[in-house]
């Protein structure tokens, strides 16, 4: 279903941080992109120099660009929202500037942050994202699905926040090696096994999802709207 709409029209991957998407979507990205799909990524925000770093933050973006381009990213649009503390500026700049650009690409495909992760971005980007998506236009997006993102959404509380169940999955049997090469590009990001964000945790939860649908290697993501 996923890649059936997505033909339709331009996909638009929102991250919170720059390796969200490539941990929750990397492998579609690659499969939808591989099929001539048009897929954009926006960044949601910007890491803070009083915090991170100058260095830090170039690198990052750097790293970004690289696994991007390993995928066939279309375009990668950086709103640079403050990373971090998303609460602490009006909640509408955040809604403003996603729906600006999900109008201005025509996006018609939308992969969102889950709202039960830890992370109090991805929480707020979720929640801008579903605005940005209302069905208020003749072109809006038509299919949203949430992605989960190993470190934030495992670490939820069960029963209090919502669960990450996936009811779709997207096969990324011939592109997983493609999604762990775009991860190895972040390279200050990633991690020694067995840490979440690490080489085997990625390749591990792939084949979780995989087998739970009969492939070798999966995404699994929670439908929140499918039209057609």
């Amino acid at each position: 279903m996923i890649i059936t709409a997505a033909r339709s029209g331009p996909v638009l991957v929102v991250a919170p941080h720059p390796d969200d998407e490539v941990l929750g979507v990397g492998g579609t990205i690659a499969r939808l992109t591989a099929e001539g799909c048009e897929v954009h990524v926006c960044i949601a925000t910007r890491g803070r120099t009083d915090r991170f770093g100058q260095d830090q933050i170039d690198t990052v973006r750097a790293e970004a660009e690289a696994a991007h381009d390993i995928l066939g990213i279309h375009e990668t649009h950086w709103l640079d929202h403050p990373a971090a503390a998303l609460d602490t500026e009006p909640h509408g700049a955040l809604n403003r500037s996603l729906a600006e650009l999900v109008t201005r690409i025509g996006a018609r495909t939308l992969f969102v942050p889950h709202p039960g992760d830890i992370h109090l971005d991805h929480q707020l980007v979720f929640l801008s994202a579903m605005v940005a998506a209302r069905p208020a236009q003749d072109i809006y997006p038509t299919g949203i699905y949430a992605y989960e993102t190993l470190s934030e959404t495992n670490w939820n509380a069960p029963y209090l926040t919502p669960p990450f169940v996936p009811n779709t999955f997207v096969d990324i049997t011939e592109t997983l090696d493609t999604k762990l090469t775009a991860f190895s590009a972040f390279a200050s990001q990633v991690r020694a096994s067995p840490a979440e964000r690490s080489i085997d945790a990625l390749r591990a939860l792939a084949t979780l999802r995989g087998a739970t649908v009969h492939r070798h290697a999966a995404e699994g993501f929670v439908a929140v709207r499918q039209c057609c």
